[in-house]
């Protein structure tokens, strides 16, 4: 007998707690899972690849941007760069170009570096190990853990914001400041682990599901900090400056403090982090791609 979402939701409500988190409680929550997933699940194209390298570029760029902004770009950097030898070869200034619009640019440049080590470390092949993973430029255990999850089938636990939302919703409804450590010991107890990719493709979609019916819980989260404002941003000062120097090659500080329409001591202040990123270097009197 095929129950509808809502009944088996209140299903497994109910014997949350009746039976806290026993065997049958487990089953009831992946039943609930893979229902919405089958219904409602969102068909990414990062979805339907085991390739590491893929899921390798789909996860950094899904780090601090929203879906919608990422679909196009994945495809435009895949097309432009497909696998780890051409990524590794390719001019930043060109990097850059395709990726322009996904922001926070630092990881355009990791990505890069990260091509380059994994092709003269490991001959062009993402390792399997964590230890590894978490050693290359901008990848830290949530995000080598996802690559685990998702490249190699590994039941590999981590938490990002909507498996976050899941959890919140159903297991810590009445509680604040709800730490990472509390919800990965559910994450591992309630994980499927003979389909572990399967099984956090679908719990991301019905974190997304849950979001959109009762809102964004995780502001009970303790690891919860809202977002600074963009306009006149350093951030959004960073972008200008690497948009001028992709188009334009070079430029001066002159017309720089004049394009960004910013003080020079500040203007010089984020010019000096880009440097250190290796996203820009200085060549005489005038900036340009590193």
């Amino acid at each position: 007998m095929h129950l509808s979402w809502d009944r088996l939701v209140l299903r497994f409500e109910r014997a949350l707690m009746r039976d806290d988190l026993n065997t049958r409680t487990i089953r009831l929550f992946r039943d609930v899972v893979y229902s919405c997933y089958e219904n409602h699940g969102r068909r990414l194209p990062w979805c339907k690849t085991k390739n590491p390298y893929c899921i390798l570029v789909s996860e950094i760029m899904l780090q601090q941007t929203q879906v919608d902004r990422v679909i196009d770009k994945y495809v435009q950097f895949l097309s432009a760069f497909p696998d780890f030898h051409a990524l590794a070869r390719a001019p930043l200034r060109k990097i850059l170009q395709v990726w322009h619009g996904l922001g926070y640019n630092r990881r355009a440049r990791q990505l890069k570096n990260t091509a380059q080590l994994i092709v003269t470390q490991w001959y062009g092949r993402l390792p399997q190990d964590i230890n590894k993973l978490v050693t290359l430029p901008g990848i830290g255990t949530a995000t080598a853990s996802a690559i685990l999850a998702y490249a190699f089938n590994r039941p590999v636990a981590f938490v990002e914001t909507n498996i976050r939302t899941v959890f919140l919703h159903f297991f810590f409804k009445n509680r604040k400041h709800v730490t990472d450590a509390e919800i990965l010991v559910l994450v591992n107890k309630t994980m499927d682990r003979a389909h572990p990719s399967q099984w956090f493709h679908a719990l991301m979609d019905f974190g997304v599901l849950l979001k959109k019916q009762y809102g964004n819980p995780n502001w009970r989260s303790a690891h919860h900090a809202r977002q600074s404002r963009f306009e006149g941003s350093d951030r959004q000062i960073r972008g200008i400056i690497l948009r001028m120097l992709v188009r334009e090659q070079r430029a001066s500080l002159e017309r720089l403090v004049r394009v960004a329409s910013v003080s020079r001591s500040r203007l010089e202040r984020i010019l000096s982090q880009l440097e250190k990123e290796q996203l820009i270097s200085k060549k005489g009197r005038s900036y340009t791609i590193a």
